[in-house]
């Protein structure tokens, strides 16, 4: 007997492949490469082109802010053509897009148009594509199963950051971006043309699944107030977190601790997000999600107020944990929270919509969070505001209410 036999309807034993390709496929995605990997980079490129810090992390502005314009429309076409076809070509496009910055001559504007690069030809990277296969296939065990999937993301910042610092100490920044390039078309792609291959499974006969039949338009979505609820806890959270990982690298180095080191807590924050996307995943299949949101976000304010009274070594490491926690928290719960509240039958489309909030919240807060940097030659007043926003995204989760009926989904 497995240990899965101990679950109800067995969903994630009968589709392990599934699962692990969407995985692989949230590692090698548009989001997670380009944000897990930036703080890298800042130092070597910004010192050998002589550009401020916040002027490069401006790029990723470049790179959200087209997410912003380009997941409605991705989940448009997943609604339409299904997520396997949206998965091959994002692969395929993101690994072009990271070979521009590769070949740059010294323009800042050219790195801006390769970060845009990366969301556009890669927009069939972003979570919306693997998760729908997880709203489409598991229904008993779907939190477990978004917590497994979106684990890529924990998994990408412990073992991609400290590969590609290697690669950086070793070789320079240019081969650092060839090393990304290759990643989506070499090491996702073939699993996701084999593996990826969601709503072909057979569904449970269980009498007491719930049902995957019923969901809110789009529009009967947004004229709900549980959507903008929802959307305005997820923007909080992301300007917290996309606004202290992306300068904890260069926080760390400059008070003389090595970029190694500094990767490796960036890593401590990585395994966090695993251990709570699968703690997470778990007790929102049995617990109510927005309770269990709430106490997950909460950690990470102990933490910004760490780093906000000393910033050592020992507390990043705290600090990254319970960030780390938190943010297996977030991209779950948004398709979890989505799928229950708005039902699965509109449910790309919904998510689309809701991803480019959170885009756009991971575009501004990398460049605010150096620009206040630049402004105080300090990272403690984005430890303050990191903290108040996790605050608010807490206050916010909470008003979302008791889940609606499947029989009569209520806004």
């Amino acid at each position: 007997m497995t240990v899965w036999s101990n679950f109800p309807s067995n969903e994630i034993s009968r589709q392990p492949l599934l699962l692990i390709a969407a995985c692989v496929g949230v590692i090698c995605s548009s989001i997670v490469l380009p944000f897990y990997t930036m703080g890298l980079f800042v130092v070597p490129v910004t010192q050998e082109f002589g550009w401020s810090r916040s002027e490069f992390q401006l790029s990723l502005l470049f790179s959200t802010g087209m997410g912003v314009l380009t997941s409605p429309l991705i989940g448009l076409l997943i609604h339409r053509h299904g997520a396997r076809i949206v998965a091959l070509f994002g692969l395929a496009g993101l690994s072009l897009a990271f070979l521009i910055p590769a070949f740059t001559t010294g323009q800042l504007w050219q790195f801006y148009a390769a970060y845009a690069a990366m969301a556009l030809l890669g927009a069939g990277t972003i979570p919306v594509t693997w998760t729908t296969a997880v709203t489409t296939n598991f229904h008993r065990q779907r939190g477990l199963a978004l917590g497994l999937v979106l684990s890529g993301t924990g998994l990408c910042a412990v073992l991609v950051p400290p590969a590609i610092a290697w690669v950086l100490t070793h070789y320079g920044w240019r081969v650092g971006y060839l090393t990304l390039a290759l990643l989506p078309v070499v090491v996702a792609w073939p699993l996701v043309f084999f593996y990826f291959k969601p709503g072909q499974t057979t569904k449970s006969d269980d009498p007491a699944t719930p049902k995957d039949d019923w969901g809110l338009t789009l529009t009967e979505a947004v004229s709900g107030y549980r959507f903008w609820v929802l959307l305005a806890s997820i923007f909080l959270v992301y300007i917290a977190q996309s606004g202290l990982v992306p300068n904890m690298i260069p926080a760390l180095t400059d008070t003389g601790i090595s970029s190694v080191d500094a990767a490796r807590t960036i890593s401590l924050f990585g395994t966090a997000v695993i251990v709570g996307r699968l703690v997470i995943g778990f007790c929102v299949d049995r617990f109510w999600a927005p309770g269990v949101a709430a106490i997950a976000i909460s950690l990470p304010i102990v933490g910004c107020l760490l780093l906000w009274s000393d910033l050592t070594l020992a507390n990043a490491q705290i600090a990254a944990i319970l960030l780390g926690f938190a943010a297996g928290a977030e991209l779950d719960l948004m398709a979890f929270l989505a799928a229950t509240y708005f039902g699965p039958r509109h449910y790309a489309k919904i998510y689309g919509f809701l991803y480019a909030g959170l885009a756009s919240a991971s575009g501004i807060a990398p460049a605010l969070f150096a620009e206040l940097y630049e402004i105080t030659q300090s990272y403690r007043t984005g430890f303050a505001l990191g903290a108040g926003a996790f605050t608010g995204s807490v206050i916010l989760v909470l008003l979302l209410g008791r889940y609606p009926s499947s029989d009569q989904p209520k806004r």
